[in-house]
């Protein structure tokens, strides 16, 4: 099987980068008509119509810059911060009456955009000290400030903190949903690996001790070690599997993992009638009652089912005894498959599941309600001392469609 890599990528804050561009623009043509609409109180108005055209120019050539946090560098908001507070302090200078008349400055609200730039970028922090240099410039700019201005400038100060408090708690979060979803995914692996080895491996170490034991002498010695292999096997699957989180480097791309995935192959997909997966399993003591007709599922899905039969008789071989009759019941409904496995066995003991699990013993927890889980299914596990057991397996199907083809087929 190919291996693939799946990348899941979250960001809270790429939309406010697309909206500081947006704010951005249309700050700017706000900014040109109040001074278009107010031309002729300036004294001045070549300052401010030369202040003005390098502030279109920086605007429309830096969108690039407020794109995303990895362009948007420091030296930029230097930059873009000192052509804020230079067309504050440039306004007495354009206006004379500026500093009496409680009026815009030449940026106008455009200055708020620099100082959000801060904020997302740095966080609260960093928003705390360009909202203090804007509003250390509106005060040396209107000399006496009145109620409005320095309302104006708690506002900008006090919202611009905020936003960036938000930013650092949403990329705090991101980073721990995508330790989450790596966790999630080492767990998968690991499970789907369990899976594996319990089919196999651990039924084969199993197996030599029994039958070593039995046999006794040298083939004694060789159980016993195959049992401390299986002891030490079950401890290393249970213990899980570390993998090393992945978080972006590029605040603006949010929280990013790589989970490397086993690609089934292509023909997995299609669509694989059921019954041709569990005919094979039917024997002298084991009876397999079907529909009639075909039960198909994708590939996988059936095969992982299949699979899920083959562990629930391994353990009434195991668990009830050779000489242990079993049944295999076949439902095809419309929005699910179910299928069944009883035996006339003894039973399961109440609490015997939970003792097996805790003595790492996966063969239920794992290999039928691991796989089934991963199907989007169930598996329902019944059991009655002397009454035997019964497993019922459910997966959910796919649409009539899909179904018709594979009947096809």
């Amino acid at each position: 099987m190919a291996r693939r890599e799946r990348v899941v990528r979250m960001s809270v804050e790429q939309p406010l980068w697309r909206a500081l561009t947006g704010y951005r623009i249309l700050t700017m043509v706000y900014a040109v008509l109040i001074f278009l609409t107010g031309r002729d109180r300036y004294e001045r108005p070549w300052i401010a119509v030369a202040y003005l055209a390098v502030l279109c120019v920086w605007t429309l050539a830096t969108l690039p810059k407020v794109a995303n946090a990895a362009h948007c560098t420091k030296r930029f908001l230097a930059a873009d911060l000192t052509v804020a507070l230079t067309g504050i302090l440039l306004t007495p200078l354009a206006d004379a009456h500026a500093q009496s008349v409680d009026g815009p400055t030449l940026p106008s609200i455009w200055t708020a955009g620099s100082v959000l730039a801060f904020a997302i970028k740095g966080g609260w922090r960093w928003a705390a000290f360009a909202s203090s240099l804007v509003a250390v410039a509106n005060i040396v700019e209107r000399v006496h400030p009145s109620r409005d201005t320095v309302h104006n400038v708690v506002l900008v100060w006090v919202a611009s903190i905020a936003i960036g408090y938000v930013v650092e708690v949403a990329r705090a979060s991101e980073r721990t949903l995508a330790r989450a979803l790596e966790i999630e995914a080492a767990t998968r692996e690991r499970e789907r690996l369990a899976r594996d080895i319990h089919d196999s491996v651990l039924q084969v170490l199993a197996m030599v001790q029994r039958r070593g034991t039995a046999l006794g002498g040298e083939a004694a010695e060789l159980g016993r070690m195959a049992g401390e292999q299986e002891v030490a096997l079950r401890t290393l699957v249970a213990g899980g599997l570390t993998r090393t989180s992945h978080v972006s480097e590029d605040a603006a791309e949010g929280a990013v993992v790589r989970v490397v995935e086993v690609d089934d192959d292509p023909g997995d997909a299609a669509p694989v009638d059921l019954r041709t997966l569990l005919a094979p399993r039917a024997g002298a003591r084991i009876t397999l009652a079907d529909p009639g007709v075909p039960v198909p599922l994708p590939g996988a899905a059936a095969r992982e089912l299949a699979a899920a039969v083959g562990a629930a008789l391994d353990n009434v071989r195991v668990h009830a005894g050779a000489d242990a009759r079993a049944w295999i019941l076949v439902e095809d409904w419309d929005d699910e498959v179910v299928v069944t496995v009883r035996d006339d066995g003894p039973g399961i003991p109440e609490g015997r599941l939970a003792e097996a699990e805790g003595e790492g013993r996966m063969g239920v927890a794992l290999s039928i309600r691991g796989r089934l889980r991963d199907l989007g299914g169930t598996a329902e596990l019944i059991s009655v001392p002397g009454q035997g057991t019964e497993v019922e397996l459910k997966v959910p199907r796919p649409p009539r469609g899909a179904r018709g083809k594979a009947g096809e087929k």
